[in-house]
């Protein structure tokens, strides 16, 4: 049973006390990965097209703007029937693309402060996780890179692309229904931020209270993104994670939770 978005539902006190986990979508959220993944990933998108026959091709911003929110499987597949290409092995590809991106975010990417701080501050009373269509090895750059992993440490990533018994990606809600099993909480008891339209469905759809996230967002998206984030389902949308920290710790404190690390309470 999935849950169906709410036009008129919004983040209540009562909700915020319920909650008992954080689920942390990762890419654009806690850090500004989407653009230079891209750039990695139309380079050997556009090897696979020209493997596929096909003379389309994309730069790193209309590969983004094209897929944000879908793993490059997903992408790939689609890529490959769109050319009538089913014989294609698109395996290789798929960790080609994943070794490229990996190598390259561990470059580019660094600390975001605020962001650290905040997310620190509401581990404290939520059980902090993060739920990704990316492949765990390349969560684990980021999170090198950006200086999360104490917070965000590998046994709290669940990967639509690693973590299933069958690769999916959102806005599929499989990955966000294991998460909440793995981490011991009803999926209304966990709350989702995101800040893609595929990522908010995928929350939703298992049935998780979401907030979108603006943070990394171009400034010229934001207010479509918002928009289109409130049509799938979010209960509010934050312009950062400072913001989302200030609207949920006086909740958050008012229930008993607790200094100790995972937010147990």
């Amino acid at each position: 049973m999935t849950a169906s978005p709410s036009r008129t539902a919004s983040l209540t006190p009562e909700t915020v006390a319920g909650l008992r986990a954080l689920l942390c979508d990762a890419d654009g959220n806690l850090f500004p990965s989407e653009e230079p993944a891209f750039v990695a990933s139309a380079e050997v998108t556009n090897r696979l097209l020209a493997e596929l026959g096909s003379a389309r091709r994309f730069t790193a911003e209309e590969l983004r703007l094209a897929t944000t929110g879908m793993n490059f499987r997903t992408t790939s597949g689609r890529l490959a029937a769109e050319a009538g290409r089913t014989d294609v092995d698109l395996e290789p590809w798929v960790a080609e693309e994943k070794r490229a991106v990996t190598a390259y975010l561990g470059e580019v990417l660094r600390p975001h402060e605020e962001t650290t701080d905040a997310v620190t501050e509401l581990a404290r009373y939520l059980r902090p996780a993060v739920v990704s269509s990316s492949a765990l090895t390349r969560l684990d750059a980021c999170f090198r890179a950006t200086g999360l992993a104490a917070v965000l440490p590998s046994e709290v990533r669940f990967s639509a692309e690693d973590s299933l018994p069958v690769p999916t990606s959102k806005p599929d809600p499989a990955v966000y229904l294991h998460a909440c099993a793995q981490l011991g909480v009803e999926p209304a008891a966990g709350l989702a931020v995101e800040d893609s339209v595929a990522g908010t469905l995928s929350a939703v759809r298992a049935g998780c209270p979401t907030v979108g996230n603006l943070l990394f967002v171009a400034d010229a998206e934001r207010e479509e993104r918002a928009a289109a984030l409130r049509e799938a389902g979010a209960l509010t949308v934050v312009s950062s994670w400072r913001e989302l920290a200030d609207l949920l710790l006086p909740g958050l404190t008012s229930t008993g939770g607790t200094d100790l690390p995972g937010g147990n309470r």
